[in-house]
Order: structure tokens, then C-alpha cells, then sequence
């Protein structure tokens, strides 16, 4: 029987990182790992060096369109069962008085079209799976229902591919894949902090469940990385 497939961008740090090595422990799964630079991926690396074919590494930056068709071109013809947009950038936390619109304009460009380009790129493999699956790593800080200043251009960023994926889940439906958003918990990373409430681990355990048992009922919903709906 064929393994199933996932492909996940941001794949060398992190969350990314740490929802490859747990993916790759269940003997179910072939994991199509991205990142900007994998040839300084060294984590990676090792892992592939462990787990030999069951996980390939490609370049891929989701802010470049002609990347993402390069990955796309790559890709011809595969199945790919569970697309895991994870890569995204947190600039600095802006105030009011300090705000770059360029740096935003640059964060939209990573965190909200990045996974619409995948999205659109690859649907031609997701096509070929019996279960496709588009699971888009968002945040709380995107949540209308969670009123906060600050952090404008990752806040906004979050919010605007949370209404993205959910349009996406619906002109998707007829071709039955199903499209969630989830908050992965605040996580212990470099982006998190170390006094975040969660280890990587427990996100990626999380993450690793929900591809396993989303439906296409699931399609539309924002999730929390333990499966509970989060207010939008």
C-alpha cells in the first residue's frame, strides 16, 4: 500500500521541524519537507540521513512565485495528500508609532499569499489523493473574538488568510478537499518565547492527529492544534 504524503513548508525550524520528526515516526507517511536554504538545514539533513527516501528536501520560498511553480514543476504528477502551509514570518512588534508598511506588506506576502500560491499550485496533486487535505498553520493573534493592539502586520496577516482558507474550503468542496486553519498553541520557539505554554512537541503531536482525522466535514473550520474549534 502506498504511503500517504505530506508536504510542509517552513520545515527546518521550529513547529515545521519537530511535525516532520513526527510524521516520519508514524511508517505511514512520506514527508516532502521545504525551506528556503536546505542545504544549511542541518537538522534535516540528519533526519534524512536516518529515514533515507521516506523524506525528501526542497528549496522553496513561499514569498517567490516562481519558487513555488519551480516546487509545483517538481511535484508533476505526485500525489500529495496533506499540504501543511507552516512557514511564516513574525516582524517586529510595531505600535503605532513605529510602523514599516513595507515590513508588513512583506509579512502578507509570506503569511497570507504564500499559502494561497501553494494552495493553487499544487492542487492538481491534491487532485490525486482519496483524502486531500490543506492544513494552514494560522495564529490566535488572527482572531477577530481576541481584541488586541500591536503586532499589526502578523495580527492582520493571520486574520486575512484565516478568510482566505475559509473562501478556499468552499470553492474546493466540490473537488472534496477539505481546508482548516489551526492555532498551533502558543509554542515554546524563537518566535513563541520561552515562556510560551506548550513544547513543540505536544504542537506536533497535535498537528500530526489533526491530518490523520480531519473529514471533509472538518472543511472551514479554525482549529485549535488539539482539535477544538477556535473563535474566528
Amino acid at each position: 500500500m502506498p504511503l500517504s504524503s505530506l508536504v510542509i513548508t517552513g520545515a527546518n525550524r521550529g513547529i515545521g521541524l519537530e511535525t516532520v520528526r513526527r510524521f516520519l515516526e508514524d511508517p505511514d507517511w512520506q514527508v516532502i519537507a521545504t525551506c528556503r536554504n536546505p542545504d544549511t538545514a542541518s537538522d534535516l539533513q540528519a533526519l534524512q540521513a536516518r529515514h533515507g527516501a521516506r523524506l525528501e528536501l526542497h528549496a522553496l520560498d513561499v514569498g517567490d512565485a516562481a519558487s513555488v511553480a519551480q516546487f509545483a514543476d517538481a511535484l508533476s504528477g505526485r500525489a500529495v495528500d496533506v499540504l501543511l502551509n507552516n512557514a511564516g514570518v513574525m516582524g517586529a512588534h510595531q505600535s503605532l508609532e513605529e510602523i514599516d508598511f513595507d515590513a508588513w506588506l512583506s509579512e502578507f506576502d509570506v503569511n497570507t499569499l504564500g499559502p494561497m500560491r501553494l494552495a493553487l499550485a499544487l492542487r492538481p496533486n491534491l487532485a490525486l489523493s482519496v483524502a486531500p487535505r490543506i492544513m494552514t498553520i494560522s495564529s490566535q493573534m488572527g482572531s477577530m473574538a481576541r481584541p488586541r493592539g500591536g503586532s499589526y502586520a502578523y495580527r492582520s496577516s493571520k486574520a486575512a488568510v484565516n478568510k482566505a482558507m475559509q473562501g478556499l474550503s468552499l470553492d474546493l468542496a466540490e473537488a472534496g478537499v477539505c481546508v482548516v486553519v489551526v492555532h498551533p498553541g502558543w509554542v515554546r520557539t524563537d518566535m513563541g518565547g520561552s515562556g510560551a505554554d506548550i513544547s513543540v512537541e505536544q504542537s506536533a503531536a497535535g498537528i500530526h492527529r489533526l491530518a490523520l482525522d480531519l473529514t471533509l466535514a472538518d472543511s472551514g473550520r479554525f482549529l485549535t492544534y488539539t482539535g477544538e474549534d477556535h473563535p474566528w
